[in-house]
C-alpha cells in the first residue's frame, strides 16, 4: 500500500530532493498544496512492461551466455539494496 503525504509549496521546495527519493524508493505519493488546496502530486513512475529485468533481452545472445548469469546476480543484489533515504528514516 502506498502512503500519501501533503506538503506546502514552500516545504516541497525546501525538501524537493528528499521528496523525490521518498516517491521513487519509498513508493509514496506526495501532494503539493498552496493555501491548503492541492496543486500537484508526485507519484512513482509506472514500469513499462518488459522493462523489469534487463536479462529478458532475447535474440542478441545465446541463452547459455554468461551475461545472463551476471545480470541475474546484479538484479538479485539490487533487490536487497536499501537506498540511503530509506535507511535514514528507519534510524
Amino acid at each position: 500500500m502506498m502512503s500519501s503525504m501533503e506538503y506546502s509549496v514552500a516545504e516541497a521546495k525546501k525538501h524537493f530532493s528528499e521528496l523525490l527519493s521518498r516517491v521513487a524508493y519509498g513508493r509514496e505519493r506526495i501532494t503539493i498544496a498552496k493555501r491548503g488546496k492541492p496543486l500537484a502530486m508526485l507519484v512513482p513512475p509506472v514500469a513499462e512492461s518488459g522493462s523489469e529485468h534487463p536479462g529478458k533481452v532475447q535474440g542478441w545472445l545465446e541463452n547459455s551466455d554468461p551475461f545472463f548469469k551476471i545480470v541475474n546476480q546484479i538484479v538479485k543484489n539490487r533487490q536487497k539494496h536499501s537506498p540511503r533515504i530509506l535507511r535514514s528514516q528507519k534510524e
